[in-house]
Parts: C-alpha cells; structure tokens; sequence
C-alpha cells in the first residue's frame, strides 16, 4: 500500500503534517512508522523519529538507560522542533515528521502538540494495537508492559 499526501489530486505546496504513532512496546509503532516514511513521496521533506534513537550507538547497537530515559525524550522534541524550523524555512515545502514513541498519556503527548502548533504543522495521531502477538524487541518486562496499558489514555 503506497501513502500519497494528496487532496483533490493537487498538490498541497505547504504541507506540514506531524504523525504520532502511539503504541505500547512491541505493539509495532517502529515498523509502521517506518514504513510510512519508507513509502512518502520523493519530493517530501520527512523525519522518522523516536526517543529509542537516543539509545543506539554508531553501529546501531541499542543501549537501553532507564536513567537516560528524560534525556531520551528531550532529544527526540529537540529533533523534532529542529526538523520543523528547517523543512518550515523553505518555501513551498512538503514536510511531514513521524514520531514514535509510546505516548500513553497527554503529558507525554503534549511537547509535539505544542511544537505543532508552534510551527503550523498540523496532527495526526494513530495508535497501534499488538493484534499479531508480537514481542517487544528491548525486552521491556512485563510488570512496566502492564502499567502502560492501564494508563494508555485515548481520546476518540
């Protein structure tokens, strides 16, 4: 399936879109962000971020701190913010960031709707559901699994 960012087959010149792809580990929030940004048009401006970034080193060897998790969290906004400044510069731009990260309150939620709506960018959020009975691959235990899906808040 191919994703195109089109209304009425023209074009939009301005096009600045914010995805959060919500989700509990293992749920599959990377997999379908990834393919998201896999699958947007060439002439598109894009990022495919999450906290988990932080964690990996130079040869993509994930590291996961529970200490540095703050940290984690405050480098993808910044990444996000300075996506949205450089794609919101140039004129006629297309630009669409993803983030995903578990996002199970609106506290957590509420740093990239305010960037949004700083920068004009405009929100989707989509939540992803562990329906394939897949298993998280950082190995998050099932005890802190378990205090996510009790606070996951939705808001239909």
């Amino acid at each position: 399936m191919v994703f195109h960012l089109r209304r009425n087959n023209q074009k939009k010149t301005n096009l600045k879109k914010l995805i959060i792809v919500r989700g509990i580990p293992g749920s599959g929030k990377t997999t379908f962000a990834e393919f998201l940004f896999d699958n947007l048009e060439i002439d598109v401006d894009a990022a495919c971020l999450a906290a988990d970034d932080y964690f990996y080193d130079d040869e993509g060897v994930y590291h996961f701190d529970a200490n540095k998790l703050h940290m984690a969290h405050l480098h993808c906004q910044q990444t996000v913010e300075n996506n949205m400044v450089m794609h919101g510069t140039r004129e006629q731009v297309q630009s669409v960031i993803i983030v995903h990260n578990t996002s199970t309150t609106p506290k957590e939620l509420k740093p990239y709707l305010e960037l949004a709506k700083k920068y004009g960018y405009e929100v989707t959020s989509l939540i992803v559901e562990n329906r394939h009975g897949n298993e998280n691959v950082h190995s998050v235990p099932e005890e802190v699994l378990t205090k996510m899906k009790n606070r996951f808040e939705v808001k239909l």
